[in-house]
């Protein structure tokens, strides 16, 4: 009964600061951050749905926040939380056909994930903007 009492060493796992996520995990944690962010663009959808049915001045209120650079900033942020958010589902939906999941091209298919989201954003600002 005396290994009880003495100190148990055990190897440690190495911290989130020392180890290297890959980058499906760090899409896999992102893609959740995106999609509880989401969250904040249907409220701001909804309330421009409400403001709009209740009339003029409650539809005022809403433009004039969503012309603010607040509000511009959440409504952009919002469009690229939805267009990542898309395009991992989409790569999700892929993987469940039980394609792509060797490691290389899983990660790569990361990188086309993000820059598709990114090319999504800028042609969706640039053509709402234009």
């Amino acid at each position: 009964m005396d290994n009880i009492d003495k100190e148990i060493k055990r190897p440690l796992s190495p911290h989130l600061q020392v180890y290297r996520l890959p980058i499906t995990a760090l899409m896999s944690i992102s893609n959740r951050i995106a999609g509880v962010s989401m969250i904040f663009g249907i409220f701001m959808l909804l309330w421009l749905l409400i403001g709009a049915a209740i009339g003029p001045d409650s539809y005022k209120y809403f433009m004039d926040f969503a012309s603010s650079t607040i509000g511009k900033i959440m409504i952009f942020g919002w469009s690229v939380a939805l267009f990542y958010h898309m395009c991992n589902g989409i790569r999700h939906l892929i993987w469940d056909t039980g394609l792509m999941f060797d490691k290389n091209i899983a990660e790569k298919s990361g990188y086309i994930v993000i820059l598709a989201a990114i090319i999504l954003t800028i042609v969706t600002w640039y053509c709402a903007l234009n």
